[in-house]
């Protein structure tokens, strides 16, 4: 059974979509690879699971509270890229890891643009944190919910500009 939520951030709208009562995805307003609205199934009641203890726990993560989500998550994808998404959970809050260097922490050293089309591909972005991969040179490189986005989740992380990192957020 799918049901899916909206609730507010500092980051705009996020859509929870849950299957059989597991976070299966987090989707921003606007964000690249969403899936049609069709396949979130019905609307859920925001106060049953998972959509209350994820709320609850973003929450805490933008009031600058928690640093690592503890959710049961039902990720659809490729063996591969589930690799990679267990392998982005394993990023420290506040700190970056490059492509390359995802790559070699899969045992993949050559496979750093199929980690980026993985990366690209998560389906919870924030919990499963895509954002703290940046290029190799530390440039800002693509992300699903858009580079300002990305940049504000990076600052807010570094403990830069904490207060107002969210006021520009259309």
């Amino acid at each position: 059974m799918i049901t899916h939520t909206v609730v507010d951030s500092p980051c705009g709208p996020l859509t929870l979509v849950a299957t059989d009562g597991e976070l299966s995805g987090l989707y921003m307003a606007g964000q690249r690879h969403r899936p049609p609205e069709e396949s979130f199934g019905a609307p859920g009641d925001p106060d049953d699971a998972p959509f209350a203890e994820t709320a609850r726990q973003l929450t805490a993560y933008f009031a600058g509270d928690l640093t690592a989500f503890d959710l049961p998550l039902k990720l659809s994808g490729t063996p591969f890229q589930r690799r990679v998404w267990a392998e982005l959970c394993r990023i420290p809050y506040g700190v970056t890891l490059s492509y390359g260097q995802l790559a070699d922490r899969i045992g993949q050293p050559s496979a750093s643009r199929a980690v980026g089309l993985a990366n690209g591909k998560n389906p919870v972005g924030i919990i499963v944190p895509c954002h703290r991969v940046v290029g190799a040179s530390g440039s800002l490189t693509g992300y699903g919910g858009g580079l300002d986005r990305k940049r504000r989740l990076l600052d807010f992380e570094s403990g830069a500009g904490l207060v107002g990192v969210w006021d520009l957020v259309d």
